[in-house]
């Protein structure tokens, strides 16, 4: 069974990584939410969410981190692919991967509290109003959030989020070692959904909102997850790739093309190199 499943395929090896990483975040992450709004916040409390959600990263990049780098979000694999660590190739494998993750992960919360949301909702799967559940899985705007203020939170909280995550892999700079990597990105999340939560449940992941809105309207809570919000499912889907864009001009332009060109530095890589196997990027893949 082993040498039938094997693959030495870099393509189909990051794809599937990617997927179970993102997988993860999603069931943790998404399960957290279920466990507060099922419980009428007996259970849990949006403290609880942003922390579950932060090491909800931590989990799904430690499962991953050492195959495919551990984007677990678009954003951040148009962010490596913008600083040429990623070809357009490989890219569009990890959406793939990231978005089906999202997908199944849903899904999977969906059938763990299938009784409380059935109960909860007195079977009647809702997307507005007091017993409404689709905000379990996607994001909603709250009432006083507009289009363009969403848009520009979604736009502010990923740049936030990317730049965090170049310092931390930035061995230039002050990088965290690398077996900490995932835990540290994990409490960027954190201070995100910390100061950036109340708008509208800081997303940030085109994927982790997407493929759960789109596995509702399956599931029961119908075309309504589109057109709630006026219209409010493309602002966490482009407003985080925007973001991520604008994270990685704002650290090049600040950090790191200042950077001191060492060639002695350059040469004792080379030779621990020589005399050390590579350890993995946590976000590169030169595929």
């Amino acid at each position: 069974m082993k040498s039938f499943c094997r693959t030495e395929n870099q393509y189909v090896r990051c794809g599937l990584a990617e997927f179970l990483g993102t997988l993860i975040l999603i069931l943790f992450g998404c399960g957290s939410v279920a466990q507060m709004e099922l419980s009428g916040f007996a259970k849990a409390q949006f403290l609880s969410v942003n922390m579950a959600f932060g090491f909800a990263v931590t989990a799904g990049a430690y499962v991953c981190a050492g195959v495919s780098g551990a984007h677990l979000n678009p954003a951040v694999s148009l962010s490596m692919f913008l600083l040429d660590k990623l070809t357009w190739r490989m890219m569009l494998v990890y959406w793939l991967a990231q978005f089906l993750g999202s997908f199944v992960g849903a899904s999977f919360v969906f059938f763990l509290y299938y009784d409380a949301l059935y109960v909860y909702s007195s079977g009647n799967f809702t997307v507005t109003g007091p017993q409404s559940t689709a905000g379990i899985f996607a994001s909603y705007p709250s009432e006083h959030l507009s289009h363009i203020n969403g848009f520009t939170d979604q736009v502010i909280a990923t740049a936030a989020l990317m730049i965090a995550i170049l310092a931390i892999l930035d061995e230039a700079n002050n990088a965290a070692p690398r077996g900490i990597q995932p835990f540290m990105i994990g409490i960027v999340v954190l201070l995100v959904g910390l100061s950036m939560g109340f708008n509208c449940g800081y997303p940030i992941n085109p994927a982790r909102d997407l493929a759960p809105r789109i596995f509702t309207a399956i599931a029961g809570w119908g075309l309504e997850v589109f057109w709630a919000g006026s219209n409010w499912w493309w602002v966490p889907v482009f407003g985080p790739l925007a973001g991520s864009l604008v994270g990685v001009i704002l650290y090049q332009l600040f950090i790191e093309i200042h950077h001191p060109e060492i060639k002695q530095k350059d040469d004792l890589e080379e030779d621990q190199k020589d005399r050390h196997p590579p350890h993995y990027e946590l976000v590169h893949s030169s595929a």
